[in-house]
Parts: C-alpha cells; structure tokens; sequence
C-alpha cells in the first residue's frame, strides 16, 4: 500500500529534530516500512517500539527505512 506524501516536523536518530522530514525523500530510492504507534513517552507499545529499534540494520541491510508516526 502507498502512503500519502506528507511534510511534518520529526525527530531523527533520536536527538535531531526537523521542520521539514517528508516521504518524498524516500520515493524512488528506498522501500519504506511506515508504522503509526499511539502516544510517544507512555507505557503503551514499548515492546513494539524497541523490537523495531533491534531491527533497525536489518531492515537497512534489506535497503528498507523504517518510520514511525505517533
């Protein structure tokens, strides 16, 4: 399925925060894994969270990017 390109502020690697991150960056030259999570700093899936965060170079080594939305 494809999601719709969207602009909106993002924090990247954790600590970088943009105004501008955007779907669009990806189309063409990288798959994208899209994932939407409910409420950042809750208990609510933490085991989710963290099983993407260990997958990371797996998902880099397939030539995937992985994105969460909260």
């Amino acid at each position: 399925m494809r999601a719709p390109l969207f602009t909106a502020p993002a924090v990247i690697g954790g600590s970088e925060v943009v105004q501008d991150f955007s779907l669009s960056q990806y189309v063409g030259r990288q798959e994208v894994l899209l994932f939407f999570y409910p409420k950042d700093f809750t208990f609510i899936c933490p085991t989710e969270l963290l099983a993407f965060q260990q997958a990371l170079e797996v998902f880099a080594s397939r030539g995937v990017a992985v994105v969460g939305v909260s």
